[in-house]
């Protein structure tokens, strides 16, 4: 992803590379207004997987369509951030980075519904 340099100076990004990885937040905006959920539903429509709230999924169709993705930093050159597991169709708007600090990882254990596992089961692999 590139900067827009009428934005940020080239220094924008410098010391982003001390950090493993970038949560990088950004709008889904090629999502129809007529596809927005804000109810329960089938995670991806399968009726094998509980109903469950907007809320309660990662699904595109959110009111907000805010989008969050954990990506691994590669490399910066200048205005270009360079990631891995960009999880975002190519063009989608970047509203802001974060670096990621391990002090904003989950504290105590945590969990999560079997049916979300199924789902990310070789979500990655198309990388």
């Amino acid at each position: 992803m590139r900067l827009d340099a009428s934005l940020y100076s080239e220094d924008a990004l410098v010391g982003l590379t001390d950090f493993s990885h970038v949560e990088v937040i950004f709008y889904m905006d090629q999502v129809a207004a007529d596809k927005i959920e804000r109810t329960a539903r089938h995670p991806r429509n399968n009726p094998e997987w509980p109903k469950v709230g907007i809320f309660a999924q990662r699904g595109k169709n959110r009111p907000n369509q805010i989008g969050t993705t954990l990506c691994r930093v590669k490399r910066v050159d200048r205005l270009e951030l360079h990631v891995e597991g960009l999880d975002a169709v190519d063009g989608t708007p970047v509203l802001d980075l974060k670096p990621w600090v391990d002090e904003f990882a989950p504290r105590g254990p945590s969990f999560q519904p079997k049916w979300i596992s199924e789902l990310m089961k070789g979500y990655w692999a198309r990388e």
